[in-house]
């Protein structure tokens, strides 16, 4: 059985592997997958959104349904690296979370 995150617990699992990970993926992929440069710019959006409202929980229900737009659900390209699908499945659990 898979463990359930807060999005709380999900950001904290995963944002500063993110902000990592997203730009250097962003630039290693984007010629070949253009859409990776939206992904970076929803996941900068949450970032932005998420540090603003301190404590509370952010409005992040449009981002996180380009996201999903953009991602066809979070589905990885079969000619990307290891950390281009770690990005897709840590972004799809943080949304997991935060639908929750």
């Amino acid at each position: 059985m898979s463990e359930h995150l807060t999005f709380n617990q999900a950001k904290e699992k995963h944002f500063k592997t993110l902000e990592q990970y997203v730009p250097i993926v962003a630039r290693v992929h984007g010629g070949n997958h253009p859409e990776f440069h939206e992904v970076r710019k929803q996941f900068e959006t949450i970032i932005a959104k998420t540090k603003a409202a301190g404590a509370e929980t952010p409005e992040l229900n449009q981002e996180f349904a380009k996201l999903r737009e953009i991602t066809n659900y979070y589905t990885v390209p079969g000619d990307v690296c290891e950390s281009y699908e770690a990005v897709y499945k840590m972004l799809a659990e943080v949304d997991k979370a935060y639908q929750a």
